[in-house]
């Protein structure tokens, strides 16, 4: 007998034994035992959840001829025919390969004879949303008055490509993603059979990284035994996986928390001297980090974890605001690491910006203090000399560019924030009011009309947290600051330094 791949090997054979669909499995077996078959079933939902393995059951079963109840025998003729795709009646079509008006025309000739040996016909098409339009329109002609011998099973991973007029004639089925725990007690059961030990850990993280598909994990698991036979550990799964398991991850995720930027910036570059792959160290970052934010959310149901891993995340979710955590998820995982000079940059960058005081969602530290209110100077109409900076104004230029992002949306049409964006910077700070520094006179005056100046104050008095009003200055485009701009800013204080400036 020859060798067979895993996922083909323990193939389902009855309803009861597809894996976490019960809600799927239990309607059909009602509807076999009643005697009520539709002519035409969808079966939606994402690869490896037994969409296709379900189709060839309930052929099996409508021609099971020892009759069963509502399950095939599994010993007959045209049960094993079917099960060693060896039955004629049985015809499976992959829409993706077999995608135009020609195939389906062929299958609409042959819909018209009778079964050879079986009750019904049974046309079992994979991916049916790889049809061409007109293809879809040849096969709805069948699907709507389809001979009494035949049954159309339809199989796809994205249902809303599917023509809405062949979803009204079909019968709806939505198959879920498998749970890990549903994996894992299917795994271990193929294991049992072939011989294989493995340590229950190491299925966890097989079944996790499969997301929901078993077919996945199947073959992750023959993979595993082929490399290492019948004794396969942890590590080895994480080899495989490109896992590194490195403890560096979770100790990176306290600094970020703490607010540690040296210690960090030690960690980052450590993991990159080690030659770890950073891209999978910045997964394991980012999913660390999504696991203390459940935490922090009450969900630590959801966290699958050993008793001391979720300890140690309480201890860390106990001791970071939940703005602070879900600033790090973010930024850690937006993060691009195809950066080849600089391949820790990104990481940098990412750990220094989450320890700015401006965060989503509040402000960490405390604006600059001010002078009382005094009444506003009017909005000047000339272009005076540049002021001298004061070193409070620093704190709104590092925050500008945040500022004018919550301007966005803003103003008749929507757009306030682009009169602002790349037009103009804060150049000094006089008691409660913002002078802004614009290169062009265009930009300046746009600004400067009531109603949109008073949205733009508005908007800084509530980012920046107290009442603050604005000046408009004109300083002219060559002497607009070069540190503005934060990847600058970050390049200079690696050591960079500014030779020349091009206008773009």
């Amino acid at each position: 007998m020859t060798s067979q791949v895993f996922y083909r090997k323990w193939r389902p054979q009855t309803l009861e034994e597809v894996v976490g669909q019960e809600h799927v499995t239990k309607t059909l077996k009602n509807a076999l035992l009643a005697g009520r078959i539709a002519h035409a079933y969808l079966f939606c939902g994402p690869r490896g959840t037994g969409k296709t393995s379900t189709g060839r059951i309930l052929a099996k079963a409508v021609n099971c001829l020892a009759g069963g109840r509502g399950e095939p025998c599994n010993a007959c003729s045209m049960c094993q025919a079917v099960t060693e795709g060896q039955a004629l009646d049985v015809i499976e079509i992959d829409a993706a390969s077999n995608r135009g008006i020609d195939e389906i025309r062929n299958l609409r000739e042959k819909v018209n004879f009778a079964p050879n040996l079986a009750r019904y016909k049974v046309y079992i098409i994979d991916e049916v949303h790889m049809l061409t339009e007109p293809a879809s329109n040849a096969l709805l002609k069948t699907l709507e008055e389809p001979p009494p011998y035949v049954i159309f099973v339809l199989a796809t991973t994205e249902p809303h490509k599917v023509a809405s007029t062949i979803l009204s004639r079909c019968q709806r089925f939505d198959f879920r993603r498998l749970t890990q725990a549903a994996v894992v007690s299917k795994l271990a059961n193929i294991c049992q059979k072939e011989g294989i030990r493995i340590e229950p850990q190491a299925l966890k993280l097989i079944a996790k990284s499969a997301t929901g598909s078993l077919r996945d994990a199947e073959n992750l698991l023959e993979q595993l035994f082929a490399y290492y036979g019948p004794e396969i550990e942890l590590p080895q799964v994480q080899a495989i996986l490109g896992i590194t398991g490195d403890f560096r991850a979770r100790e990176l995720a306290r600094h970020i928390l703490n607010n540690d930027i040296a210690a960090g910036l030690q960690t980052i570059n450590s993991v990159n001297a080690d030659g770890l792959d950073l891209r999978q160290f910045s997964r394991e970052l980012v999913e660390y980090l999504r696991e203390v934010l459940l935490i922090k959310c009450g969900a630590e149901e959801a966290v699958d974890a050993t008793p001391d891993e979720l300890a140690e995340m309480k201890s860390l979710a106990s001791k970071a605001s939940l703005d602070q955590i879900l600033k790090a998820v973010k930024l850690f995982g937006e993060i691009d690491l195809r950066l080849d000079s600089y391949p820790t940059l990104p990481l940098e960058l990412a750990l220094v910006e989450c320890t700015l005081p401006f965060g989503e969602g509040a402000l960490k530290a405390k604006p600059p203090k001010r002078a009382p209110a005094t009444t506003p100077q009017p909005v000047e109409k000339a272009a005076p000399a540049q002021p001298h900076y004061p070193p409070e104004v620093e704190y709104f230029r590092a925050n500008w560019e945040r500022a004018v992002d919550a301007l966005r949306g803003t103003g008749s049409k929507g757009n306030l924030d682009a009169f602002l964006r790349n037009a103009c910077e804060p150049v000094a700070l006089e008691n409660d009011t913002i002078v802004l520094g614009f290169y062009y006179s265009f930009h300046k005056e746009k600004i400067e009309d009531p109603k949109y100046r008073h949205l733009v104050e508005n908007k800084l008095s509530e980012v920046f947290g107290a009442p603050y009003r604005i000046r408009c200055i004109l300083i002219g485009r060559e002497k607009r600051s070069l540190s503005q701009g934060h990847l600058v800013k970050a390049a200079m204080e690696m050591g960079a330094r500014i030779i020349n400036t091009e206008e773009a």
